[in-house]
């Protein structure tokens, strides 16, 4: 049984409904720092008692598994046994007890209400209005959301709903004015849940200055909106495999579908959050790229000769099936074919050789077969693109229609405001268009796992990161402050994410990716960044931070996409998805900035090391004249935190990098002057890298499915996933990064795929 006192109980699980309650007046926040609330003391387990939950009375009870006694208060050591002693008649006499103790609770002593021990907290007292003032209730063991709705009692701070347990209302004035014995003594203030490891730091205030700017116009998130999203997306997964399977016989591209929705919003003009709908061109160059790279077949990891030997004769056959099945040229036949054909008379003659010799030959055959596998292949594969696309387009003309009719009042076509001139320190972005009513979504915990549950559809998150969005939203919603609406949106918000990562395990996880923590501390205290350009509310570290979609994220504190966030000053890390488009068009908007201000602006980003070739990003930066430095961390020898930082556990919270990281630093004048890189900021810097000894040996002795799959966030879109690329398909990311750390000693086409 659990010992939690802030009311997180295992076995029956306690459902809890968005707050409807009312409250005239709202206090500060809860701070994240307050102490955490005593918990059972190990005296008490160790005698048999633990910590239930009772559905009838629908507040928690104490139970000794040894005596089978139960008390709804928290038990006492040294109390009678009810078996020797059933009727308490040689236990010590209760003082100070009160006479309208309620059903079954035992009077305390008053040593027990004056002793420091973590079991003696000072039970608050509550007016009962619907009486006639003098009859008082002990609530200690009720909700506050119980107590408001059962007393009309109105909070002075926002309900928590990560916290069931917490009185978030102060003492009544009739309690201060009595007289008491223990008035003198304050109680311990309670404190939300406290994770036991934190991964942000929201106290830090921004130093980005921008310009300020209307509200967006935007369509507020709602969960029937959102269920039909994630089912329409799944469909689309659906149809991209089955339209590679049908047309071209191979499984789609690992996580290409992930990287084709990043390069659509690069260019998308549409007005669905996820969906593209309105691009240009409508061939997507990232799915044709990395379908094409798996045709005839898909290159897999090569260790001994006889898989490569295999890996050739499939090659060599798939080539020449695939030329005698499609419409291709008698040039093109014939070079096939013959090839093909020689490779496999060579496989039937040679058997002595080396896993060398049949790499040599398969980068042979895909230099003289793969231009002509290509141009036949080139219409289906843009057949599949543009199918998908169209299909896209549909489902967000449908999503818009079902989302308009949801609103009470439809928003009309608003005019261009004109562009506004006072500078403000940035602030999260705001939606034009008030939110309507919102279903209801429950909420029940399952050990240290948040569950939220709307129509059947349940998104989780661990209670940590559950209370870090309940303290985003605090600081950066403004029309709910009540909380009506805040297990709805963030029912939304898991739900988008879920939908954007992907079905499979650990699908998508690499777009979240993030820096560890001592790197952003010394990003802060050495350079004074503040921001992040690429980050979501699941996986920031600073309150400020830009994300992907605007409407479910503003509510937590985003800027917007950072494609469309113009700052003026300040100091940003950009750590982006690692989709070669998304990348160029961050450099792109880099340089726009830089050049157009003259206040202090400085970009520190890290972006993957690919060499083999050099990514155009990359190749960009490394010549922008707003470069001032440029640091390489090596393979292996630095982390980054998992994607799935919010639902994974403890020990896979970290992974090491498998390719070096660049990390730049473009700055203009003002900004290399304020924040520029000395030797001494970058030595800390290089130092706060470096994995630490605590997380060592999670990182290396247990290299589970997670940590590779988190790795797939820094080797995502590969240089394999470009046509310049002559052996490695996009869905192996970890030869991939093989082939990157070992492209300075291992030039040769046959060690690169000896590699893999």
């Amino acid at each position: 049984m659990s010992n939690d006192s802030q009311g997180t109980v295992k076995g029956e699980a306690a459902i809890v409904h968005s707050p409807t309650v009312s409250a005239s007046s709202q206090g500060p926040p809860l701070s994240p720092t307050t102490s955490k609330p005593p918990e059972l003391p190990d005296e008490l387990i160790q005698a048999g008692w633990s910590k239930c939950w009772s559905r009838r009375e629908n507040r928690p009870y104490y139970f000794n598994r040894f005596t089978n006694q139960s008390l709804w208060e928290v038990p006492v050591l040294g109390q009678h046994d009810v078996i020797s002693d059933p009727l308490g008649l040689n236990a010590a006499s209760a003082e100070g007890g009160d006479s309208n103790l309620g059903n079954g609770q035992r009077k305390r002593r008053s040593s027990d209400e004056q002793a420091g021990a973590p079991n003696s907290v000072k039970r608050a007292k509550v007016k009962d209005k619907r009486g006639d003032g003098k009859l008082k209730w002990h609530c200690g063991n009720m909700s506050p959301l119980q107590i408001c709705l059962f007393l009309q009692v109105e909070p002075t701070t926002p309900i928590s709903p990560s916290t069931p347990g917490v009185k978030p209302w102060s003492t009544a004035p009739d309690d201060k004015q009595t007289p008491s014995a223990t008035s003198a003594t304050p109680s311990p203030a309670p404190a939300p849940y406290k994770p036991a490891i934190i991964y942000w730091d929201l106290d830090i205030q921004t130093n980005a200055v921008i310009r300020e700017h209307p509200p967006a116009n935007h369509l507020p998130p709602h969960p029937e909106v959102e269920l039909q999203r994630a089912q329409l997306v799944t469909k689309l997964r659906q149809h991209y495999h089955e339209l590679c399977h049908q047309r071209e016989g191979i499984d789609p591209p690992r996580e290409s579908f992930n990287r084709w929705l990043l390069e659509r919003k690069v260019i998308d003009k549409g007005l669905d959050p996820l969906l593209p709908s309105d691009c240009e061109p409508i061939i997507s160059p990232s799915m044709f790229r990395e379908v094409m790279n798996d045709i005839p077949i898909r290159l897999s990891r090569i260790k001994y000769k006889e898989e490569a030997r295999k890996l050739l004769f499939k090659y060599a056959e798939a080539a020449k099936k695939m030329i005698d099945s499609r419409n291709a040229s008698p040039e093109s036949r014939k070079v096939v074919k013959w090839n093909a054909e020689d490779t496999m008379s060579w496989l039937r003659r040679d058997h002595s050789a080396s896993k060398e010799d049949y790499m040599d030959r398969l980068e042979h055959l895909r230099q003289q077969c793969g231009p002509h596998v290509t141009a036949v292949a080139k219409d289906s594969v843009e057949g599949i693109c543009s199918k998908i696309y169209q299909l896209s387009s549909e489902y967000s003309r449908r999503l818009r229609h079902t989302h308009l009719s949801l609103l009470p009042d439809p928003p009309t076509e608003a005019c261009p405001s004109p562009p506004q001139s006072r500078l403000v320190y940035c602030y999260p972005l705001r939606l034009a268009l008030p939110s309507p009513p919102l279903p209801r979504v429950e909420l029940h915990f399952e050990n240290d796992v948040a569950c939220l549950r709307f129509k059947g559809e349940m998104v989780k998150v661990n209670r940590g990161h559950f209370s870090k969005l309940e303290l985003l939203y605090r600081y950066s919603c403004i029309d709910d402050s009540r909380f009506e609406k805040f297990l709805s949106r963030v029912w939304c918000l898991l739900k988008r994410y879920q939908v954007m990562f992907g079905s499979t395990t650990n699908e998508g996880t690499g777009l979240q990716g993030a820096l560890p923590v001592p790197v952003f501390e010394a990003l802060n205290r050495q350079f004074g960044v503040s921001f992040e350009c690429f980050a979501s509310p699941l996986n920031c570290y600073f309150k400020q931070f830009c994300s992907a979609f605007s409407d479910s994220d503003c509510y937590f504190g985003s800027r917007g996409p950072f494609l469309s966030f113009c700052p003026v000053s300040g100091s940003f890390e950009a750590n982006p998805p690692f989709c070669e488009e998304m990348m160029d068009a961050m450099v792109t908007h880099f340089e726009e900035l830089l050049d157009k201000s003259t206040e202090p602006l400085s970009f520190i980003v890290f972006v993957p090391e690919w060499r083999d070739p050099v990514t155009p990003a990359l190749s960009r930066m490394e010549g922008s004249r707003f470069l001032r430095h440029q640091m390489n961390v090596p393979a292996y020898e630095h982390e980054y935190r998992s994607g799935s930082q919010h639902i994974c556990k403890r020990e896979e919270m970290y992974y090491r990098a498998v390719h070096g990281t660049a990390v730049l630093f473009l700055q203009n004048d003002a900004g290399f002057t304020k924040w520029g890189p000395t030797p001494e900021r970058l030595a800390e810097l290089l130092a706060a890298y470096r994995p630490s000894s605590l997380r060592t040996s999670s990182s290396l002795s247990s290299p589970g499915p997670a940590h590779t799959a988190a790795g797939d966030r820094d080797s995502a879109p590969k240089p394999a996933d470009r046509m310049q690329s002559t052996v490695i398909s996009p869905g192996s990311h970890d030869n991939n990064n093989n082939n990157n750390s070992s492209s300075s000693s291992s030039s040769s086409p046959q060690d690169k795929i000896a590699t893999v």
